[in-house]
């Protein structure tokens, strides 16, 4: 879904009329999600669980932060699995996922994603699929979203902020872009991370401090490439939370952007689509370029097909979340993950 405007309104100057009429249900909304987080009982697995997630609707770049603490954690000899609701995904219980055979469609995009770095798994029961992943050898979960279920319990959790929209108007869904109310979700947070560039995330990440929360900061660089993109003219589309993020890491590359088209996030390609692209980048005499998240919805389309044609001339932008003071967050992580051994009454 498209965020509406009054979620992020260019002017702070007072509540928004439409924000105004849907505050009461908002009120409900925020209240619901706190008496659930209070009367739950979290279900504890064998396995240490990290929590990657954010507290507004839609994307805030939990899915590089996922990678980048897993990588390091691979480093350092843990064998990382990942947990993912799989949005809108059609397979049904708890699916391992397979690069090689699922689809976007069965799994969602950003588990296959997931995938290529570790054993990734999809369940809408989160409980259950910790435990297949423990069963199946993992020593750490690393759960890409799921921050407001309260089901399953986590030993460290993170949450992750735009600092180029923060919390927006600072209302709850529907009034605004929050899940939850934004103190309710510090209360259960060890880290707060602000991605990107920009101060709008600054008043929550203030808010965190005084906490004793501690904040960070990660920035996404994308991995060189060859041929560059210097010079290049290019007809970027991309179906992401903010798209203008991603063109603006064209435009840091030198790419000349001669056209762009946006999609709804997590947006299912369809043939059509994919001719008219591929017609309007011979027009303009430019070349496809996307995002990593949307070529994968693009793979393994039907042989023939105008998408499978898309996605053959196809470039991507790989992208990685660079954290400050990564060793400090390393460092407070494995410190979880020493409690719950401990707990367990296992070494380490």
């Amino acid at each position: 879904m498209r965020a509406p405007r009054f979620w992020y309104p260019a002017r702070k100057r007072g509540m928004p009329i439409m924000a105004q009429l849907l505050s009461p249900f908002g009120a409900f909304y925020g209240l619901a999600a706190r008496i659930r987080n209070k009367t739950a009982r979290p279900e504890h697995v064998r396995v240490p669980v990290i929590c990657i997630g954010n507290v507004t609707m839609g994307g805030a770049g939990k899915t590089p932060i996922a990678l980048a603490i897993a990588e390091r954690l691979i480093e350092q000899g843990e064998k990382v699995h990942f947990l993912s609701r799989g949005y809108r995904r059609t397979s049904q219980g708890t699916v391992r996922v397979d690069p090689a055979a699922h689809t976007v469609a069965e799994v969602g995009d950003e588990p296959l994603l997931l995938a290529r770095l570790a054993p990734t798994w999809v369940s809408a029961d989160r409980v259950a699929g910790a435990k297949a992943a423990a069963g199946a050898g993992a020593s750490v979960i690393i759960m890409d979203d799921g921050f407001q279920n309260p089901y399953l319990a986590k030993d460290f959790s993170v949450l992750v902020i735009d600092a180029g929209v923060g919390t927006g108007n600072g209302h709850v869904f529907p009034a605004g872009p929050l899940r939850e109310e934004a103190g309710d979700a510090l209360n259960r947070a060890q880290a707060v991370i602000l991605t990107g560039r920009g101060h709008a995330g600054d008043g929550l990440a203030a808010r965190a401090m005084a906490r004793g929360i501690p904040v960070y900061r990660s920035i996404a660089k994308p991995v060189p490439q060859e041929p560059s993109f210097a010079g290049a003219q290019v007809l970027a589309f991309s179906g992401i939370g903010r798209p203008e993020k991603f063109y603006e890491t064209l435009r840091g590359l030198g790419a000349d952007i001669v056209a762009t088209q946006d999609f709804p996030d997590h947006h299912a390609f369809t043939d059509r689509e994919a001719s008219r692209l591929m017609v309007r980048a011979h027009e303009c005499d430019a070349h496809l370029v996307t995002t990593e998240k949307d070529a994968i919805r693009l793979a393994r389309a039907p042989a023939g097909s105008a998408r499978a044609k898309l996605s053959e001339s196809l470039r991507t932008v790989p992208i990685r979340a660079v954290i400050a003071d990564m060793a400090q967050l390393e460092t407070l992580i494995a410190e979880a993950l020493r409690r719950h051994r401990l707990a367990r009454g296992e070494a380490g």
